[in-house]
């Protein structure tokens, strides 16, 4: 079981295309910072949002699907990053688990150790309550 540190390292180094559930179009939103820092250092971002898909509404360019499902038909999608409540997470991680994702990320604030431990299980790599723009601006 390789240590937070590498698991971080391992998801920097390997990931490259970022399904980020509950990206807000709100550029004011942490959500919308991190994804416009990622995709402004190469990452594809996959909004998933399903108020912002029923809209029709694109974020930072990108089509917005309204589940990760939906998403993944159109994108082979590395990293599942999560912007939702901790208790919110456990259908998204089945969901990360179905499409086939190398990793789950749950933002600063979000935890949920059954699902944390359903996606391990399953051979993901995650990270809880960690911000995917700071970790990897600390290791640049």
């Amino acid at each position: 079981m390789l240590t937070e540190t590498e698991t971080i390292r391992q998801i920097l180094a390997s990931c490259r295309t970022v399904a980020v559930v509950g990206l807000s179009p709100k550029p004011e939103r942490a959500s919308f910072g991190v994804a416009r820092y990622m995709q402004a250092h190469g990452w594809r971002i996959i909004p998933v949002n399903p108020v912002a898909a029923a809209s029709g509404a694109s974020i930072l360019g990108e089509t917005v699907y309204a589940t990760l499902q939906e998403a993944a038909q159109h994108a082979s999608i590395d990293l599942v990053d999560v912007f939702r409540n901790s208790e919110d997470v456990p259908p998204v991680a089945q969901e990360a688990i179905a499409i086939g994702a190398r990793a789950l990320w749950l933002q600063l604030g979000v935890e949920n150790a059954p699902a944390a431990a359903a996606a391990q299980a399953a051979g993901l790599w995650v990270v809880q309550n960690r911000c995917l723009k700071i970790e990897h601006a600390a290791s640049a």
